[in-house]
């Protein structure tokens, strides 16, 4: 009976290895890092420029993109439960310093000193 009980349990967890479905409109993984830059750009034009929109810079970046809003919500939930945002977030990071080779210097300077920032931050 305990391996009958055992088994059932196991059996269990295997066949929960999909935490959530995959979205029907799934945003691939390199559009998704150069909707992130662009997103980043933006965000920092409305840091830059208080009285600009950040919700209307986002609608522009995802129609630029021809993406969907609820598709990128989707995609980004789906991307961050399979644990793939990290990656998506380095190549989002690559293509910024591509646009600005200038700014991986200013980064470096900014963190000298601060140990302690997460990766996700660098």
């Amino acid at each position: 009976m305990k391996k009958l009980i055992g088994l059932f349990i196991l059996m269990f967890l295997f066949s929960c290895s999909d935490y959530i479905d995959k979205p029907k409109n799934l945003v691939s993984k390199s559009d998704m890092a150069e909707i992130m830059a662009d997103l980043a750009v933006s965000d920092q034009a409305t840091f830059m420029f208080p009285s600009s929109n950040l919700e209307s810079g986002t609608r522009f970046v995802l129609k630029t993109h021809n993406v969907k809003p609820n598709d990128f919500v989707e995609s980004y939930k789906y991307y961050v439960v399979k644990e793939d945002m990290n990656d998506i977030a380095d190549e989002a990071k690559k293509i910024l310093l591509k646009k600005d080779p200038k700014a991986e210097k200013y980064v470096k300077d900014k963190l000298k000193g601060k140990e302690n920032i997460p990766s996700f931050a660098k």
